[in-house]
């Protein structure tokens, strides 16, 4: 039987990403995935959201995906565009960029890492005991592994397998979505009727044409035919436009579930597996990327032996609620896109509040995912929030925040008077560099903060403590996020942990 610290159940955009975070915290994770390879037939989905490519920017791979789509102003609710061009981010925008050149890039990226992928198998089953789960697949040797991970889509068999709840709501409507070829010119633009949102839109290569098409009734679970497609652009347009050569066609519903707890001892779930909604919005990639970050670098720490497995509980506490407000919010989007009479005076009215300031800021914050907040308690606005990529100053010159993340490694970035930290029974997992930074702390929707005099970073870029000219809370916010002390550590601990060497003399100068 092979054995892998974490085995990873499906290879898509989610999948990857957390196996991208594991191997760059030296963490032996394979990836299970049914396709022969990552090549995509057809676009799919496409977009991430500007949170997302931040996290990206973080990992130094964001130009990659940036060179290959198009960046916009497309966060939307009801018919306005809420424009986001004056948040402080690096990246105050989305990019349109289809799942097929998304899971391209990011197949070439893990196979630099390096990450071990089984293409062409599928889990069909797994067993878990106290000290590892038992993988089994539908060809070949079984996997073992510390923890197993669902990465296996809204239909996810680890979901299932694990007894794992997932409440929520049952479709009530469904459309048919495909690229396909055309006898016949499109109509431009999107029509919007009492029964939902349809649309053709022809694609770069000036020949092949994305339809989307709302259902009159709610379409059986089976995989739709161009005959189905036909008939429901017949309904709404009165002609199928002479539809043609499908490079693929499928349904989506509006069902919106969420898994009633995102981990069962040593098996958790992300992306998709751990939740599904309406596509409006275009927040589901960025949903389960944002999962695997964080995620990934808690699994790490646990399986080196440098935190204890409590640290997971963490993962369900963060994530489950963010997921929860994007749910509820793509309900909402999905709801005005039904454009009777009634509908449409309702999206008149959220429309004119949404292009208000203070409410294109909120709502942009949410779909942007940069005004996440996770619950680490009272104190400094910056506390649970996304670090800003600030440009620093250090001894050896100017250096980004998100820079210093490449390697998805804790920072403690002391703004004070250098030397002003000893950090030292943490020194072997926690980088502690001396900078300074003159400009304002502005923040997402909050606005401009009250300068810190220090700042731990956790590796997903999230604000674990918040120095305010004392050290209070420093040692508990150390041990709480990336385990005990040196000291406290056990001697079979210390032996097996793979963090990166602290070099003294590194850190002190700002080097990387």
């Amino acid at each position: 039987m092979t054995e892998h610290a974490v085995v990873i159940a499906g290879g898509g955009p989610a999948g990857m990403m957390l196996a991208a975070e594991l191997a760059l915290a030296k963490v032996d994770v394979a990836v299970v995935e049914r396709r022969p390879d990552h090549v995509l037939v057809g676009s799919r989905a496409g977009g991430f959201h500007s949170r997302t490519l931040e996290v990206l920017d973080q990992r130094g791979v964001a130009d990659r995906f940036l060179a290959e789509g198009q960046v916009a102003q497309a966060a939307t609710f009801g018919t306005t565009v809420l424009d986001m061009s004056d948040f402080p981010t690096r990246h105050p925008y989305s990019l349109g960029i289809w799942q097929n050149r998304i899971e391209r890039i990011m197949a070439a990226w893990i196979a630099e890492l390096p990450v071990h992928v089984y293409y062409g198998c599928e889990v069909t089953g797994f067993a878990q005991d106290d000290t590892g789960v038992d993988v089994r697949l539908a060809d070949g040797e079984p996997l073992r592994a510390q923890y197993l991970v669902g990465c296996d889509g809204g239909r996810s068999l680890i979901r299932k397998a694990a007894g794992i709840e997932f409440p929520g709501w049952d479709p009530t409507r469904s459309n048919l979505i495909a690229e396909v070829e055309l006898t016949e010119e499109p109509p431009p633009g999107v029509r919007h009727d009492a029964t939902g949102v349809h649309g053709l839109h022809r694609m770069e290569d000036g020949r092949t044409v994305r339809v989307v098409v709302t259902e009159q009734q709610i379409g059986p679970s089976t995989e739709p035919t161009l005959r189905d497609l036909s008939e429901a652009l017949i309904t709404v347009f009165g002609t199928d436009f002479g539809i043609h050569s499908p490079t693929w066609i499928s349904r989506f519903t509006d069902m919106t579930r969420q898994a009633a707890d995102y981990r069962d001892r040593r098996v958790l779930l992300a992306g998709d597996a751990a939740h599904v909604h309406y596509p409006a919005g275009g927040q589901g990639l960025s949903l389960g990327v944002q999962d695997a970050v964080n995620l990934g670098w808690k699994l790490a720490q646990v399986v080196n032996g440098t935190s204890p497995e409590r640290l997971l509980d963490t993962y369900h506490a963060e994530r489950h609620p963010v997921a929860a407000r994007a749910l509820k919010h793509t309900m909402a989007q999905a709801a005005l896109q039904r454009r009777d009479e009634r509908i449409q005076a309702l999206v008149e009215v959220v429309s004119e509040l949404a292009r208000m300031d203070e409410p294109r800021r909120r709502l942009a914050g949410i779909v942007s995912g940069l005004d996440i907040r996770y619950d680490l308690g009272e104190g400094h606005p910056l506390l649970g929030r996304r670090m800003p990529d600030l440009d620093l100053a250090i001894a050896d010159g100017p250096l980004r925040v998100f820079e210093l993340l490449h390697d998805a490694r804790p920072l403690l970035l002391n703004l004070g008077q250098p030397g002003d930290f000893d950090i030292a029974p943490w020194e072997d997992r926690v980088r502690l560099i001396d900078v300074s930074y003159r400009g304002e702390w502005e923040l997402p929707v909050l606005g401009v903060v009250s300068a810190p005099t220090a700042v731990l970073i956790r590796p997903d870029g999230y604000v674990a403590w918040v120095g305010d000219r004392t050290h209070v809370g420093l040692p508990e916010a150390l041990a709480t996020w990336f385990g005990p002390p040196t000291a406290a550590l056990p001697a079979a601990g210390d032996g097996d942990r793979r963090g990166v060497p602290f070099v003294a003399a590194t850190i002190r100068h700002g080097r990387r």
